[in-house]
């Protein structure tokens, strides 16, 4: 056992350098040119998800602008990291206003990062806001945030904004594979995806989710073992699913989902899981879109094999019959019952296609906007009926129905004639 103390790999293998901070090329590319054109401006927002390198960047960028070193100790008296989130009221943002307007001792900036900058409170955002739009000439903000919406429009006037997106699965799986290479890891590529995946963009998530499968696992990082882990459906299930689906296997597909929900695996997941590996059957019957399916080249083949056996009104069909079930899944008080009619609604394209050809899955739905479609001319030929009665009789009515029916109307207008009343009132005159 090593003396020195463990570090995560989030920390261990923080970016010092522009050229270490993975998937946002467009952003450290603009900071390095403002940085040597000399065009510092006073505030700066960097926003995004989490885990994607904004905290990373403002504190590289803090320190080229100054010029120091990964390793010189005297940035850390130019450079003050405040965190929104525990530090919101009108107190620490005066603090730090009074903190402005000493110059630094070395360098020539003073760096403030504010970090999760959405949680102050109002007070403290108009507190901020002079010192925000005219800061003396050595200082430099850079606000971080994950919820951009929540900031006064008078703070994000007075910004430089970048947004940090998401981290792609490709550039998540080269940086775990040069992680495990230095850890001395022999991790499978496919596994490596599948941390990616679930990881969602955010790069720390997966570097968390890493060190965990290393710690579960040792130094060899399966694909089993990922998904075991991880708690996640792996794709020879959807295979075997979508393969039950194609041949019409009901049985077969409702043992598949018995057995997934004893291995403890939550039906929504299921649906939602079956409705993406969909998405990339139909993705893969075009070369041209082939590239937007984030897997290893070997799932790919898969994908492509199985997308040739699969028809265009089965994907489609499929994917509406997943996305109502989806929709569906909260409110439903037989959830599984739901899933269950899903699967067996998918698996009898067969049956549903001899109905009817040309709509394949689409049928139940395509049955139904007929029938309310003659629904409309049965009403129609009331119009032909409304002619019928005496009311047509007066030569101006055309064939218009609706004119003639709205003029019976004075016809009822002879009430006056029940006026005829006051005639009877000659009785007391007798």
């Amino acid at each position: 056992m090593s003396d020195q103390p463990y570090l995560v790999s989030a920390r261990k293998y923080r970016p010092q350098a522009w050229d270490a901070v993975v998937g946002q090329s467009g952003i450290t590319q603009t900071l390095q040119q403002s940085i040597a054109s000399g065009q510092i401006a006073q505030a700066y927002l960097f926003c995004g998800p989490r885990g994607v390198g904004k905290t990373t960047s403002a504190r590289i960028f803090a320190r080229a602008i100054n010029g120091f070193d990964v390793q010189d100790e005297a940035m850390s008296f130019n450079v003050f990291e405040l965190d929104a989130a525990s530090n919101n009221k009108v107190e620490d943002i005066r603090n730090i206003v009074d903190q402005v307007r000493i110059p630094p001792q070395q360098g020539k900036y003073k760096v403030y990062i504010i970090d999760e900058v959405h949680m102050l409170s109002q007070a403290a955002f108009n507190a901020f806001l002079k010192t925000l739009e005219e800061p003396p000439a050595h200082a430099v903000f850079i606000l971080a945030t994950t919820e951009k919406h929540k900031i006064l429009p008078t703070i994000l006037s007075r910004c430089q904004i970048f947004d940090f997106h998401r981290i792609t699965v490709p550039d998540a799986v080269a940086h775990l594979l040069h992680i495990a290479t230095q850890e001395g890891v022999n991790a499978e590529e496919e596994a490596l995806h599948v941390i990616a995946q679930k990881a969602d963009g955010a790069l720390r998530d997966a570097l968390s989710m890493f060190d965990q499968l290393v710690a579960f696992a040792g130094k060899n990082l399966t694909y089993q073992a990922v998904t075991e882990q991880l708690h996640v459906l792996d794709h020879d299930t959807y295979f075997t699913l979508t393969d039950q689906a194609l041949a019409s296997d009901i049985p077969g597909a409702m043992l598949l989902f018995n057995d997934v929900m004893a291995r403890g695996f939550d039906a929504h997941h299921f649906i939602t899981g079956w409705a993406n590996h969909l998405r990339n059957l139909m993705v893969c019957r075009d070369p041209q879109t082939l590239k937007l399916v984030e897997a290893t080249d070997d799932v790919k083949a898969k994908f492509q094999d199985q997308a040739s056996r699969a028809d265009l009104f089965f994907l489609v069909g499929g994917l509406d019959v997943l996305n109502q079930a989806d929709v569906q899944y909260r409110g439903s008080q037989h959830q599984r019952l739901l899933v269950e009619l899903a699967l067996m609604q998918i698996c009898s394209h067969e049956a549903l296609k001899k109905k009817s050809p040309d709509a394949g899955l689409m049928v139940p739905q395509a049955a139904v906007v007929p029938a309310s479609a003659p629904a409309a001319p049965v009403t129609a030929p009331e119009p032909v009926t409304a002619p019928a009665p005496v009311a047509a009789a007066p030569a101006p009515s055309a064939h218009p129905a609706p004119t003639p029916v709205q003029e019976a109307a004075p016809v009822q207008e002879v009430a006056p004639v029940q006026e005829v009343a006051p005639v009877q009132e000659v009785a007391p005159v007798q």
